[in-house]
């Protein structure tokens, strides 16, 4: 399998890396944070607007550093899971602390590297791409609606790059209830070279735009700086931030290794987020050396030709001029369709930015309704958005089937019962499931009753066409009565006629018959499938049947 971890900080491959941010043409604020150092590369992009998406980002990065202090271990996948739970459960207690916080959350990204493989975990729209062999391909799945359209092949993959609701997210980190990110090991090769980002970057840069400007091979360093202005040219809708990594073999060259350099990279909000209490041990860390993640990386000059380690950080310059990469380094000119531009991106950006929070609003909702011939709890609002139903179904529960409840909870049920929480929508699931229990029990008892009453009448096409009205006679001078019973309907001790009599009433057709049970049928001694039933139950039996 991989070959372990030595404890060595030098591997026989190693990162060179860069990160950028930048706010973007519309948003006022930063609300994405970045980090990359030898070990994680991650992104966050948070989300919230005055619910402080930036505090979420930085928090979770902020927790999720830490696993670039330590050698990881065998186990990549359960150490990125822990340090994703633990970030989810510090932005519940953050929330609890202070409730203006309610309603932030943050898209997660991030790469664990051990120099021999990659450990991934994804969270949201924010993406991760690998490019191997001059093949750009994307190696994480958006957690959106629209992504999960196109999974149900209801949608195709360009129209979702247009779809109106595009940026409805359907996971992040909120701290409401357990967090369930994606998690994947990755081999790595010499050569490959890797984009984190946000939708920032994904959303107005095409796939194209994006494989050709890393196939450049560029540092990382000057890629990052390429990419943002795509972005910003494509009207930097959103916040921008992304890394870049190269995997490089530097085992067999003593010079290279030599140039390696371990200083993380700290962008976007984590970067101008309050600095947390350190101490000098913390300093000596990795994590530590970022000025405890409160202050920008210093910046450095980028990397001379032949040198690895992290390129120049880059924070985010206000104007969006990173400086000229070549010929197209973009003017400003006045133009009276910038303005109209700029106002049109600027509501939709936050009609995108509403998406989620109106989104995650809808999973605090449940309702009780049918599904597939039983009852079921559904997470969301029975309603639709451009077609799109805003409900999932949240738990199944079979054993209750409509068949059994009256008719006017069936109705009920069909129509949809609100609630207002979980727990009352348990409590109705409980209510339902002891009346259908009930009523059950009575039908079947009904069932069971017939089949044996059919079973026990004469086949009257048998031969049994003597019958006769009350009163008149037989060829053997009897009245049309059953052996043994008087016209009062009295049993006679005549011969048994097994456990069933036939009685003809005055005025009926002879073709009406009705069974009532032999007292010598041992059958009769049977006692009521009600009649274990407590008092409640019993007034539940009475229901069953009712429309």
């Amino acid at each position: 399998m991989y070959p372990e971890p030595t404890g060595e900080v030098r591997m026989s491959l190693s990162l060179r890396f860069a990160a950028g941010s930048h706010k973007g043409m519309i948003r006022e604020g930063n609300e994405d944070s970045g980090y990359a150092g030898p070990r994680l590369l991650a992104i966050a992009d948070g989300m919230g607007g005055q619910a402080a998406g930036e505090v979420a980002s930085s928090e979770v990065i902020s927790t999720l550093v830490q696993l670039d202090d330590d050698i990881p271990g065998s186990d990549l996948l359960t150490a990125l899971g822990s340090a994703v739970q633990q970030a989810n459960d510090q932005l519940r207690q953050m929330v609890e602390d202070d409730p203006q916080l309610e309603g932030m959350g943050t898209t997660l990204t991030a790469l664990l590297w051990t120099g021999q493989r990659l450990g991934m975990v994804h969270v949201g729209d924010s993406r991760a791409y690998l490019l191997r062999d001059g093949v750009l391909t994307q190696i994480t799945q958006d957690h959106t609606w629209v992504q999960r359209l196109v999974d149900e092949g209801r949608i195709t993959e360009e129209e979702k790059e247009t779809h109106p609701q595009r940026s409805l997210l359907m996971r992040a980190l909120d701290g409401r209830g357990q967090v369930e990110p994606d998690l994947s090991i990755r081999e790595v090769r010499a050569g490959d070279r890797y984009l984190l980002c946000s939708d920032g970057l994904s959303g107005p840069v095409s796939h194209q735009t994006l494989e050709e400007t890393l196939a450049g091979y560029h540092s990382p360093h000057e890629t990052v700086q390429e990419l943002i202005q795509f972005a910003l040219r494509g009207g930097g809708p959103d916040n921008i931030t992304c890394i870049v990594a190269d995997v490089l073999d530097v085992d067999d060259s003593d010079t290279l290794a030599g140039q390696l350099n371990d200083t993380p990279v700290v962008v976007g909000a984590v970067a101008d987020s309050p600095p947390p209490a350190t101490d000098h041990k913390t300093l000596n860390t990795p994590a530590g050396r970022a000025s405890g993640l409160g202050r920008p990386a210093p910046q450095v000059s980028p990397a001379p030709d032949g040198a690895f380690g992290p390129a120049q950080p880059l924070s985010g310059d206000p104007e969006g001029d990173f400086g000229p990469y070549g010929t197209d380094k973009p003017k400003r000119r006045r133009n009276p369709w910038i303005k109209r531009s700029v106002i049109i991106v600027a509501a939709l950006a936050l009609v995108g930015g509403g998406l989620y929070g109106g989104y995650r609003w809808t999973q605090t909702q449940y309702y009780v309704g049918a599904m597939d011939g039983h009852v079921a709890v559904y997470q969301g609002i029975d309603e639709e958005l451009a077609g799109v139903k805003m409900s999932d179904v949240y738990r199944e529960h079979p054993d209750i089937e409509l068949k059994y409840l009256p008719g006017y909870q069936r109705e009920q049920v069909r129509d949809h019962i609100q609630v207002s929480s979980l727990g009352q929508a348990e409590d109705r699931i409980g209510t339902l499931r002891q009346q259908a229990k009930v009523c059950k029990i009575v039908a079947e008892a009904e069932a069971k009753a017939e089949r044996e009453a059919e079973a026990k009448k004469p086949d009257k096409d048998k031969g049994d066409t003597g019958e006769q009205r009350p009163g008149t006679q037989t060829p053997g001078g009897e009245t049309g009565l059953p052996s043994g019973t008087n016209p009062d309907g009295a049993d006679q001790g005549g011969a048994d006629t097994g456990g069933v009599q036939r009685i003809l009433f005055p005025g009926a057709d002879l073709s009406v018959v009705t069974t009532v049970a032999n007292p010598k049928d041992s059958s009769a001694e049977d006692p009521s499938p009600t009649s274990s039933f407590s008092p409640e139950e019993r007034k539940l039996a009475q229901q069953c049947g009712q429309r």
